[in-house]
């Protein structure tokens, strides 16, 4: 048999297609990553402005002009309820203006992105010097010194995020892309959610008490681990119930192509461009990472979008998951007589 011959045999239609859809999600995975990541800029960061009447007017009319619009600006009563909004992740940070001096205060967040802190802290030390003022920085939610750019969140979740499509893969790959019946489905999902509650807590406990990498509760970011794991493991279940062995590359194309940049890991959600800046809370890497610096440096505040996000991918996975495996399978055709066994 010639080298042309073994290759043909070799290299069936199916292979090539395969081939194809993995070249097709190489090219994609640098499309999305440096798409979203090669040039990040702050754009309508949700701002507060705590000063006198006539100075906000003109100190807003200054804001919303600024080049590139890096800040949606809106006037805040006080500092205290300034730093509430922050606290309750409303408004990413806030300038109090000292009307009776030259050096006003910037509350910032870093808990929320370091890389948006400083990003921030940059703004207004040319604004104010424009102004002949100065700018003394204040950090409401300040990052934990072991968390490096506030990261320890986002990769705390990718990792749970990698254990879930790759427990279900394992699960499908093992006996079949679709469960033979729904009892089978009950068993494949039973197991992804023990092991998501085992992977939830192993992630907090890593990041927590024996790295110190973030603070807040364990046992919340434990549930939210078991939530996410399921939730990731549960897509991908349901993917490769509809599309066999091909719902593992949509998995992979949903939650690390276009789910991790869009997740506001490396740069907050207002420093990424329109398209990942709006698709990045509705995917579970961005709905997790929210959550968890949430539980982190937040107290808790604005879950609940996340939560439902994170509910639904969970849900819906798991009904697509328990109707595939109710359809009936057309049996086998007999071979007819005479006819080879492999026919």
């Amino acid at each position: 048999m010639s080298l042309v011959d073994e290759l043909k045999s070799a290299v069936t239609p199916r292979a090539a297609l395969l081939v194809v859809g993995v070249f097709a999600l190489q090219l994609l995975f640098i499309a999305s990553y440096v798409g979203a990541l090669h040039h990040p800029k702050p754009t309508d960061v949700p701002f507060g402005v705590v000063a006198p009447q006539q100075v906000s007017t003109v100190l807003m009319e200054r804001l919303e002009k600024l080049p590139g619009d890096p800040l949606d600006p809106r006037t805040v009563t006080d500092a205290a309820e300034a730093r509430d909004q922050i606290i309750n992740r409303d408004i990413d940070g806030a300038l109090i203006v000292d009307p009776r001096g030259r050096t006003d205060t910037l509350l910032v967040a870093s808990g929320g992105g370091t890389v948006l802190s400083a990003a921030l802290e940059k703004t207004f030390t040319q604004v104010e010097a424009a102004n002949r003022r100065t700018i003394r920085t204040v950090d409401v939610a300040p990052a934990s010194p072991q968390d490096f750019d506030g990261l320890s969140a986002f990769y705390l979740v990718v990792g749970w995020c990698v254990g879930g499509y790759i427990c279900a893969a394992i699960l499908a790959i093992s006996a079949g892309s679709r469960p033979a019946n729904p009892h089978r489905a009950i068993i494949r999902l039973g197991a992804l959610a023990l092991y998501a509650i085992l992977g939830g807590l192993g992630g907090a406990i890593i990041v927590g008490p024996i790295l110190g990498a973030l603070p807040g509760s364990v046992a919340a970011l434990w549930g939210l681990g078991a939530l996410v794991v399921f939730a990731v493991g549960a897509a991908t279940l349901a993917l490769q119930s509809v599309f066999g062995i091909v719902g593992i590359g949509l998995a992979i194309l949903l939650i690390v192509v276009a789910g991790n940049p869009s997740a506001g890991g490396a740069f907050p959600l207002p420093m990424l461009p329109p398209f990942w800046k709006a698709i990045g809370p509705a995917l579970p890497p961005g709905a997790g990472t929210w959550a968890a610096r949430s539980i982190a440096y937040f107290k808790g505040n604005d879950m609940t979008a996340s939560m439902l996000v994170l509910s639904a991918w969970a849900v819906v996975g798991s009904a697509v998951t328990l109707a595939m495996s109710a359809l009936k399978r057309q049996p086998a055709a007999e071979p007819t007589a005479g006819a080879p066994s492999g026919a």
